[in-house]
């Protein structure tokens, strides 16, 4: 019943108001011409707008314009003409603005249209809702404005999405500098865990100002101060004997020489005298230096630690270890290798050559010597090692040479491979007759019929060797040897092997 009443006094204010437009006596919202010709409108009041003038006035002071009625059905849609991005909306018109809003946003609009049912004074406030339509999705903020007697409603858009994307922006901006933030204070704690971990001094100049950046506590106390009484000063002041233009010149020229990379400085407060070794390098548009200082003392100490360490491995290791001259007599090996050859005192190895104790004698070591002297070292020479009781052992050998130093000399690691050999060696390998009628093949046959009896005995090997690898299992070695099934079977039966395996 009030909500009838409410309509029928605004259906006469509104027959009032055309009234007054339509009458030929001046009203409050005539025009007054000035003294100077100007109009303008009085009592701060707008005239009456025609309606063909009125649509396009709303579609250029807003984004979108929809006039709904009280149950949210879509009356009119205008646009604005540059603004495209809302696509085509014309057929909203005549359907419910419901269905063209998401699940969340209906509820805003039931509640704002009730409210607009109880109003009696017209104000309503603004909405923001998100539009959807046909895979199209965007927010809208309305301001909500009475239009008529009927309970028709009037809601001025202004699109969202440029905010919103500038929204987005600032939050992938802000999470950006984030992350750097926290990438950075990563790599900042492990640089000062490093720093604080590393025995070794390190100090950073900075060679335009030719301060100390940063240092560790090992340089601190090579330098004979605190870490905090260092940081930020002169280095020239720090050593002695130095200005601070020659001085840093003559660590940058260390620094990018070719040859060696040391100079010795004298610390001023200890006078203590120490090897230092400059890295140029830039950071953020600044040049500096990483020196890293050493006292001549630890060098030594690092020397002699080094010798023993060596010695210890000579003497205790569990390869084999032989040295020989250019010519490969053996000048020393260790107790490895006495135990594999079953010689009881190196006495008995010294001033002999090295091919004594291999199965093929001269050819195994010309082999091992000519290639270890051409490319500095040979890895992994696999032959047979003879010992003093005529037994054979199957082994690996490495070369080094030795060259640079007043005697060169061959270093020979030798490891046992006989139980590798066993593991991989299978039960049906190619006998000796087979090598031996390759081999008498010479002479009597054309190298291509050589060839093809040789590639027939490799290929035998290589399917015997995945056959007993797989334990006869004929899909994984066809896989193995990247063959079908099919071709599989056919070399088995080719050199025999069918019967063989199926029986064993």
């Amino acid at each position: 019943m009030r909500s009838d009443n409410i309509r029928s006094r605004r259906a006469r204010e509104f027959e009032q108001g055309i009234e007054d437009a339509v009458d030929d006596t001046p009203i409050q919202n005539a025009p007054v011409m000035t003294s100077r010709g100007q109009k303008y409108w009085t009592g701060g009041s707008i005239p009456l707008i025609g309606p063909d003038v009125l649509g396009g006035i709303i579609a250029s002071a807003s984004d979108i314009g929809v006039v709904i009625s009280e149950q949210g059905d879509v009356l009119s849609v205008l646009v604005k003409p540059d603004h495209k991005s809302f696509g085509h909306v014309e057929h909203w018109e005549g359907r419910n603005l419901r269905d063209f809003l998401t699940v969340e946003s209906v509820p805003k609009l039931d509640a704002k249209l009730a409210a607009f049912v109880e109003s009696e004074d017209g104000a309503t406030g603004s909405i923001e809702l998100n539009h959807t339509d046909k895979n199209l999705e965007f927010p809208i903020s309305y301001s909500l404005h009475r239009i008529g007697p009927d309970g028709a409603l009037l809601m001025l858009g202004r699109d969202l999405r440029p905010i919103a994307e500038m929204q987005q922006q600032l939050v992938k901006t802000q999470i950006a500098i984030e992350q750097d933030y926290e990438l950075q204070r990563d790599f900042d704690t492990r640089y000062r865990v490093l720093m604080d971990a590393s025995r070794e001094a390190m100090v950073f100049l900075n060679v335009a100002s030719g301060r100390i950046v940063d240092l560790n506590k090992p340089a601190a106390a090579l330098l004979g101060a605190p870490r905090k009484e260092l940081l930020e000063a002169a280095v020239a002041q720090v050593f002695d004997g130095r200005r601070r233009g020659e001085f840093l010149e003559a660590l940058t020229n260390t620094a990018i020489a070719e040859g060696s990379k040391t100079i010795e400085l004298i610390v001023r407060k200890t006078k203590a005298r120490l090897t230092v070794s400059p890295s140029l390098f830039r950071a953020a548009g600044e040049r500096l230096l990483l020196c890293r200082i050493e006292h001549p003392d630890d060098q030594e100490r690092v020397s002699d630690q080094l010798t023993e360490d060596l010695s210890a491995l000579y003497q205790e290791g569990v390869d084999a270890i032989v040295f020989t001259d250019l010519n490969g007599m053996i000048r020393a090996a260790n107790e490895s290798f006495l135990n594999l050859a079953d010689v009881g005192h190196v006495t008995n190895v010294k001033g002999r050559p090295l091919a004594d104790f291999l199965s093929r004698g001269m050819v195994d070591q010309k082999v091992l010597l000519e290639n270890a002297a051409r490319a500095g070292q040979m890895r992994m020479y696999a032959t047979k090692l003879n010992s003093a009781f005529d037994n054979q052992m199957s082994v690996e050998i490495s070369v080094t040479h030795l060259q640079d130093r007043s005697h060169p000399s061959f270093v020979f690691v030798i490891r046992d491979a006989s139980r590798v050999e066993a593991v991989r060696k299978p039960n049906g390998t190619v006998n000796d007759d087979s090598v031996r009628s390759v081999m008498e093949l010479v002479g009597n046959a054309t190298l291509k019929d050589i060839v093809a009896e040789t590639t027939d005995v490799v290929e035998k090997l290589c399917i015997e060797t995945a056959v007993e690898l797989t334990h006869n299992n004929r899909v994984a070695a066809a896989e193995m040897l990247g063959l079908s099934r099919q071709s599989l079977y056919v070399k088995l039966r080719k050199y025999g092997l069918l019967a063989k395996n199926a029986d064993s």
